[in-house]
């Protein structure tokens, strides 16, 4: 490790714009995309405003950790598929999952009602074809202007990367599944 001197010198960009609503997404093949996601979740309800998250991967009776911890806060999270597609009996059945939550999503940031809105792992049923992405798109831009919207999933479309405010990628440097440790509750659900 090479030990480096602290910054002591800062310089400070002054916002010119005003606050408004953003549009931010974790992407990319690390681990952590729905954990940064729930983390502004956590930040916005601990502030007192309205949040809702909508996963678009998880059975609406998931109970993982994420699930059971914001069930005792209060903040609301609802799944709305049927989980990953290997584990699919049906994939017609669960792109029209995706769009029927889409929907919901789609009510929800177009209300103005929160402050922000999570679409957990909504980029598979992008990249599936499930959800077509300019409707997703138009509402993004249409969106009342307070209102937050962060996404996440691997390989966001870079249409959703150009409309973003902010927009971070996961780098996997190593993970623990690939020396044979399995998942850990707490740690993957």
């Amino acid at each position: 490790m090479q030990i480096e001197k602290p910054p002591v010198d800062h310089e400070r960009v002054v916002p010119t714009a005003e606050r408004r609503g953003l549009i931010l997404i974790h992407t990319g093949d690390g681990k952590g995309k729905s954990t940064a996601a729930f983390g502004l979740a956590l930040r916005a309800h601990g502030r007192g405003k309205a949040v809702k998250i909508y996963q678009f991967m998880k059975v609406p009776s998931a109970r993982f950790g994420e699930h059971r911890m914001f069930e005792k806060i209060g903040l609301p999270i609802e799944g709305l598929g049927d989980g990953f597609s290997w584990k699919s009996k049906d994939l017609e059945h669960s792109a029209q999952l995706a769009r029927d939550g889409w929907a919901r999503a789609e009510a929800s940031i177009r209300g103005g009602e929160l402050f922000m809105v999570v679409l957990d792992e909504i980029t598979y049923p992008l990249r599936y074809g499930w959800i077509p992405l300019e409707p997703v798109l138009a509402c993004l831009r249409e969106r009342p202007a307070h209102v937050h919207v962060v996404l996440t999933g691997r390989n966001a479309p870079d249409e959703l990367i150009e409309l973003a405010d902010t927009v971070t990628e996961m780098t996997l440097i190593k993970h623990h599944y690939k020396a044979g440790v399995p998942a850990q509750r707490g740690i993957e659900d």
